[in-house]
């Protein structure tokens, strides 16, 4: 019976003591606080200050809508040409470099032209004995005899015979070398009669003429000029080379102005316009984009790939842009004037439908919109959005209507 005793004893001392404990705290808790009692009556601030959500903002504006189209294209140059030599012989100067820049009308290549002056004096020698013998004709030109029966009648056959021969020749029936033949035929008998010896002679001394000018033509080739001013690329010869006519030398070649060459699907190619603005990128140049324009639409479509070629002129005046390089085009395929804009990342959808956030006294409010075009950048609003209204274009994607915002920069 001792341990009874002992646990009643223990327990009635722990509940004394949780009666004491209570009592102190309650005491304590109604005690007024130093603070309420030096304050008196003011009132006491309870509520924390509310947190204002910063947003971005932009406001919708009545702008002109482009939807562009977008195409792979490659740059070519506008003026490319492979000089070649015109007369054969020894190339005394080469005044080429590669990557050489000259100017229109520049000296290029000179070739040995002793052959051609040669050939020009033989020329004119000739020339001037014609003229000499047209001369003395002339100044010492006997009365025309009368010509006997069958003079006349050769003369008259011959004649015939010519004029046939030209018709003939004319026709495709008469080969050059017989036509040649019939022809120094009624010089002949015209020459042996005395008839239109003065003029014979005067055709000859053209003939000679002729010669002379080809001559000269020939001695001026032997030197090259740069055609227009470019860059000089693929040199193919030495100096104190041979060459022979038509043998390819170098190539010239501009790239002050570049055409890009894209393909346009056959479904899209009506809405091509020329003169249209362009937008290109190159890999060579990451982040930049050049602006050129539409040029010419080819009006043949690629029966392979159904696609029809768009020529797009492009300026490089520093000649950034090199033949052959890959090119992402953009054409301006539509344009809408007068739209009410927002940027694409304004709008959201939810449940379904689209809707954007706009502030109104410090307020994001909630506005389900009608979407209508639409392009990489910007979407066309029909509809719940009017112009001027600030659109929440940053800080929109978990907001609420009504919650308060701060616009920042």
């Amino acid at each position: 019976m001792i341990f009874p005793k002992k646990i009643l004893i223990i327990s009635l001392a722990v509940i004394v003591c949780g009666i004491l404990v209570f009592f102190i705290f309650f005491q304590k808790k109604s005690e007024p606080s130093p603070d309420n009692s030096l304050q008196g009556s003011s009132p006491q601030v309870t509520k924390a200050e509310e947190v204002l959500l910063p947003v971005k903002v932009i406001p919708a504006k009545r702008e002109t809508l482009i939807i562009k189209l977008k195409s792979p294209g490659e740059a070519v140059t506008n003026r490319k040409i492979i000089i070649k030599a015109e007369v054969s012989g020894i190339i005394k100067d080469l005044n080429v470099e590669e990557g050489k820049h000259v100017e229109k009308g520049e000296l290029l290549v000179v070739l040995d032209d002793k052959e051609y002056r040669l050939e020009l004096e033989g020329r004119e020698a000739s020339r001037l004995k014609h003229l000499s013998e047209l001369f003395l004709e002339k100044k010492f030109a006997e009365p025309e005899k009368e010509l006997s029966p069958a003079e006349s009648e050769n003369i008259i056959k011959a004649k015939e015979g010519y004029k046939k021969a030209s018709q003939l020749y004319d026709k495709g029936l008469l080969s050059k070398e017989e036509f040649e033949k019939a022809k120094r035929h009624y010089e002949f008998i015209l020459i042996e009669a005395g008839e239109k010896k003065e003029e014979i002679m005067a055709a000859s001394l053209t003939q000679a003429e002729v010669e002379v000018k080809i001559a000269q033509m020939n001695l001026e080739k032997t030197k090259i000029r740069a055609p227009f001013s470019g860059i000089i690329c693929d040199i193919k010869v030495s100096p104190q080379e041979h060459v022979v006519s038509q043998q390819e030398l170098f190539t010239l070649v501009n790239i002050s102005r570049i055409r890009v060459e894209a393909r346009v699907l056959e479904s899209e190619i009506g809405k091509m316009k020329l003169g249209r603005e362009v937008d290109l990128k190159f890999s060579a140049y990451p982040g930049r984009v050049f602006r050129g324009r539409v040029k010419a639409i080819s009006p043949i479509v690629n029966p392979e790939d159904k696609t029809c070629k768009v020529i797009i002129d492009l300026p490089n005046p520093k000649e950034e842009i090199k033949p052959g390089m890959h090119a992402e085009v953009e054409i301006a395929a539509e344009i809408h004037e007068s739209k009410i804009l927002i940027p694409q990342g304004a709008y959201l959808v939810r449940a379904g439908r689209k809707l954007a956030f706009v502030v109104e006294e410090g307020l994001a409010k909630w506005r389900y919109i009608e979407v209508g075009l639409e392009n990489e950048d910007y979407a066309e609003v029909l509809d719940g959005i009017k112009v001027g209204e600030l659109v929440i274009v940053e800080g929109h994607f978990t907001l609420a209507h009504d919650t308060r915002v701060r616009i920042v920069k």
